[in-house]
């Protein structure tokens, strides 16, 4: 490509400075860094913008916060001018991508692909301007490559090779096995850097190969190399697992506010920067004052978190939202107090039951023993009074309030009750 940052002029190079210093905030690697550069200024010599890619195969359509990680990068590439590719793969989904997985995946229907596609359509505009987006389907051109095709492509890259991938090699070393057409996953997602000739393509960490395998194949059909942007993998509630909707440690950009709210306030401490970094729209300063506050104990963790959860709620939902979910939650949770607003279940039942049973029959627990577990570790509470007996009868009157953990609310009416 040359060293088309030596032709810049001085403003020029300013420019490509600023940019590249905005998309390798936050991220954790650019491959190759140097090549980065050579885009931008390539970009800023011809006044042709980047096209930016990302793949998606839409097999889990319900967006989280997870997922804005890479969306609040592509704003940040869509906000100075570029173009970005949206590739739904929903050719490559029907094969589904082997990452992580110890077993083939089940392959996706057409009816299941264009359902989650337009899922993911719908929920990437809380980030995205889609109206400015290049959205692709693959079966366009994947589904028009010939036998001969398909063979000069698989022949681009060893066996050897694919099975470096870790979730193929452990596979194939405890026994389990690998079906032909998984090996063509990465080929197929790589081939789409190909036909629409990115400059970039954003992926998480755990995509690795998967989003080398565009370069690598540009390469072998003579296109410029696209570059590859890494981001981290944002851990979920827990502050173990990546945040993943299957693990029940996510924060959906669909929520409701005070429950978008009251999550934010229950990730672990040290998690509370890595969310301002990756997944809020505060600027490099901004963000830098937070951190400094909270090492010099300026600030509080507890009212860095609150901030924080404002931040979420305020840009999946608006301001107001935000300042309701805070004073929701300074209401039930700091004052103890028991929210107005709750839902009301008429009780056509006995005058007196259990309360194991009667958490069951409301729904307010899938199980006697998850009930059980759940009053033994004082997450019950009847009329803000903690359960403490888990054979405790109770006796209904005209109304109560029951209490799940820390966030459900549950008001129970008993018209037949003297």
């Amino acid at each position: 490509m040359g060293n088309m940052s030596d032709s810049l002029s001085k403003d020029q190079r300013a420019e490509m400075e600023r940019q590249y210093n905005i998309y390798q905030d936050g991220v954790s690697e650019i491959i190759p860094a140097f090549e980065m550069k050579e885009k931008i200024a390539k970009s800023l010599l011809t006044g042709r913008p980047l096209k930016v890619k990302l793949g998606l195969d839409p097999s889990a359509p319900d967006v989280h916060l997870g997922h804005t990680v890479v969306l609040n990068k592509l704003k940040q590439f869509q906000e100075n001018g570029h173009i970005i590719q949206l590739i739904i793969g929903d050719f490559t989904g029907k094969i589904g991508d082997p990452t992580g997985k110890s077993t083939a995946r089940k392959q996706l229907t057409n009816e299941e692909v264009k359902h989650n596609a337009q899922t993911y359509y719908e929920q990437f505009s809380k980030v995205l301007d889609m109206e400015k987006v290049e959205l692709f389907y693959n079966s366009a051109w994947l589904s028009k490559l010939r036998l001969e095709d398909t063979i000069n492509l698989s022949a681009s890259i060893t066996v050897a090779r694919l099975l470096e991938r870790n979730d193929f090699s452990e596979r194939l070393a405890s026994g389990k096995p690998i079906s032909l057409h998984e090996f063509f996953y990465p080929l197929m997602q790589g081939y789409d850097s190909v036909e629409l000739e990115s400059d970039v393509e954003l992926g998480g960490t755990d995509q690795h190969f998967n989003v080398l395998m565009g370069r690598h194949l540009q390469e072998h059909y003579n296109k410029e190399k696209q570059v590859v942007i890494m981001l981290p993998l944002l851990e979920g509630l827990d502050g173990v697992e990546k945040m993943s909707k299957s693990k029940n440690n996510y924060i959906g950009v669909d929520e409701d506010p005070r429950e978008m709210f009251g999550k934010i306030m229950s990730i672990p401490d040290e998690l509370t920067l890595k969310y301002f970094n990756l997944i809020t729209d505060l600027s490099h300063i901004e963000k830098n004052d937070i951190a400094m506050r909270l090492e010099s104990g300026d600030l509080h963790p507890r009212d860095a978190k609150m901030l924080l959860g404002k931040v979420i709620v305020r840009m999946y939902h608006d301001e107001a939202a935000a300042q309701l979910a805070e004073e929701h939650f300074k209401t039930v949770f700091q004052r103890g107090a028991i929210p107005q607003d709750i839902p009301e279940v008429i009780w056509e039942g006995s005058h007196s039951i259990h309360v194991i049973d009667l958490l069951v029959q409301l729904g307010l627990q899938s199980s006697k023993s998850e009930a059980r577990r759940m009053i033994q570790n004082g997450g019950i509470r009847i009329n803000s009074e903690k359960v403490m007996d888990v054979d405790l009868l109770v006796h209904l009157p005209k109304e109560l309030i029951l209490q799940v953990g820390k966030r459900k609310f549950l008001k129970l009416l008993n018209p037949k009750a003297n």
